[in-house]
């Protein structure tokens, strides 16, 4: 075979090759471009941290690790005898201003209505206040005791939400403090998916659009869609030095990472036999309204190409 001949075979071969490149440039950065995804997705859910609003030894603990709970179920039991006994002195007291009350207005009444001089303007003006002053230390002892009625109703807690508990270590015996948290349950209506998208990738996402989530371990996707797009992320520059002065990290200027910004997923569906736990990771994609991956044509992918590319290497 004559040495041309060779030549353009090499050529054609060499053309050839290129071209499959090419072809395969344009298709992987129309892959990861016009359906934006990543694999960096987290299931996140929303949790109750619950404290008693009374404090006392915990008596009975009604629940258990990791179970199911609905609104209104008995999570423990606070020693209600304190309260039982707050609550007759409360009533006792109330009895006792009730009657001083009656009392003191009977006798206002009757000084009121004595005609003429027999009874000065003034007395008749203590008696009133007297009797004034004895509504409203009944009025005081009735407020103490509904606060009373309410303690005691808080002393046995209840869950304010469907869910599961979690991380229980409470048993009885334990001492129970007013305001601090002794147990924690996970909210079964408040799963949702967090994707962290590369800020490259954030243009090309908006809310509404649909998203399937493929958690890791488990074969059938889930479908939702965008909530929201986080709009800001902590920044390290931010802090402050010793001396008060901006904290400025090293940049080098041949090396630009992108941020990861948070998306926020609404997950539309969960199968129920699917077992969703907090921390679980997911690859999260934006599709079509039919649950496929989107696709630019040849001439746009070669645009955004070219596009990102100048923004990337800071050349605009």
């Amino acid at each position: 075979m004559l040495p041309h001949a060779y030549r353009l075979i090499r050529m054609a071969i060499t053309a050839g090759l290129l071209i499959v490149a090419a072809i395969v440039t344009v298709v992987l950065w129309d892959y990861y471009t016009a359906s934006p995804w990543t694999r960096n997705g987290q299931v996140r859910t929303q949790v109750a941290n619950i404290a008693p609003r009374v404090s006392g030894q915990i008596l009975e603990v009604n629940v258990h690790d990791n179970q199911y709970v609905r609104k209104g179920d008995v999570l423990y039991v606070i020693d209600p005898f304190d309260f039982h006994v707050q609550l007759d002195v409360a009533r006792a007291n109330v009895a006792q201003r009730k009657a001083e009350m009656e009392f003191r207005i009977a006798q206002a009444e009757r000084r009121r209505l004595i005609p003429g001089i027999a009874v000065s303007r003034e007395e008749k003006q203590q008696f009133e206040a007297e009797a004034a002053q004895a509504k409203a230390m009944y009025e005081g002892a009735a407020a103490a005791e509904r606060q009373a009625a309410i303690n005691l109703d808080r002393s046995t807690v209840h869950s304010p939400i469907n869910g599961w508990v979690t991380n229980l270590i409470m048993r009885p015996g334990d001492f129970a403090t007013a305001g601090h948290v002794n147990i924690q349950i996970i909210d079964s209506e408040a799963f949702w998916v967090d994707g962290y998208f590369e800020e490259t990738k954030v243009h090309g996402i908006t809310e509404g659009d649909p998203v399937r989530v493929d958690l890791m371990g488990f074969h059938t996707p889930l479908m939702g869609h965008v909530e929201s797009i986080t709009r800001g992320i902590a920044s390290r520059n931010a802090a402050t030095s010793t001396q008060g002065l901006p904290l400025v990290d090293p940049v080098y200027t041949w090396v630009r990472l992108a941020q990861r910004i948070p998306v926020r997923v609404h997950l539309d569906e969960v199968p129920p036999g699917l077992v969703l736990s907090a921390g679980m990771t997911a690859t999260v994609t934006i599709v079509t309204e039919e649950g496929k991956r989107r696709h630019l044509s040849t001439r746009d992918a070669i645009k955004h190409m070219g596009y990102d590319l100048r923004r990337a290497t800071g050349h605009w």
